[in-house]
């Protein structure tokens, strides 16, 4: 069965992605194909958000691709709507690590998580939302091959290193790219139930990792320390 949420009636519809330059293509595409294929049954609204309309790419002069895509927003985050998005998706990629890129993301992060029923990150997404300060007190996770870097940025937060994904009342962070993907699988089951998660990801042949602890690349443990 599905979770009722305290701050609304029935699992929420209207979602919004926060987009930068440098954003990792997998980080939003992944769970956006499963918002894709759940809106065949259940009507949803997804706006894609970013600073301006310009498309935004997943490459930018400092990352090293030399190929990428470009994705034009639908809304800024100034004209966003904050009232018609109930479900932020934050992604992570190469352009969290530039302060100028990311200025504007934790900026709106921090205005709209009041308003949000949910905030949800993927990989270092979760850097994003610790710069912003929503994250303080919280548990979250993040990337493990940016896990030094995430963490500094969130010094009060309490990161857990050996999860897959992690929530932590009404925000969800996940691991490092496709671990977006078994998070949101899980966030639609925990929403719209089991039933419905399991049918979208037969009929997407996905194999899921239900386990939010399962991290096969959180690292070993030694004296009860993941190194």
């Amino acid at each position: 069965m599905p979770t009722q949420n305290s701050n609304g009636d029935g699992p929420p519809t209207r979602f919004a992605v926060a987009l930068f330059p440098g954003f990792q293509a997998l980080d939003v595409f992944g769970p956006l194909d499963i918002l894709n294929l759940l809106s065949k049954k259940t009507p949803l609204s997804l706006r894609v958000l970013a600073s301006s309309l310009a498309p935004v790419s997943t490459a930018t002069g400092a990352s090293g691709h030399s190929v990428g895509q470009a994705v034009v927003p639908t809304h800024t985050f100034a004209d966003c709507g904050l009232d018609d998005v109930e479900v932020l998706l934050v992604p992570g990629g190469f352009g969290t690590r530039d302060p100028e890129v990311v200025r504007e993301v934790v900026d709106f992060v921090r205005d709209a998580y009041p308003r949000l029923r949910f905030l949800l990150t993927v990989c270092t997404g979760s850097a994003v939302a610790a710069m912003a300060g929503v994250l303080d007190g919280r548990r979250a996770t993040s990337n493990k091959r940016a896990w030094a870097w995430a963490t500094a940025q969130g010094p009060k937060v309490d990161w857990v290193r050996r999860a897959r994904w992690v929530t932590d009342g009404n925000v969800w962070t996940s691991s490092g790219i496709s671990a977006g993907i078994d998070m949101m699988y899980a966030f639609v089951a925990d929403q719209f139930g089991e039933d419905v998660a399991s049918s979208l990801a037969e009929a997407s042949e996905y194999v899921r990792n239900t386990d939010p602890a399962d991290d096969p690349f959180a690292g070993t443990v030694e004296n009860g320390v993941c190194k």
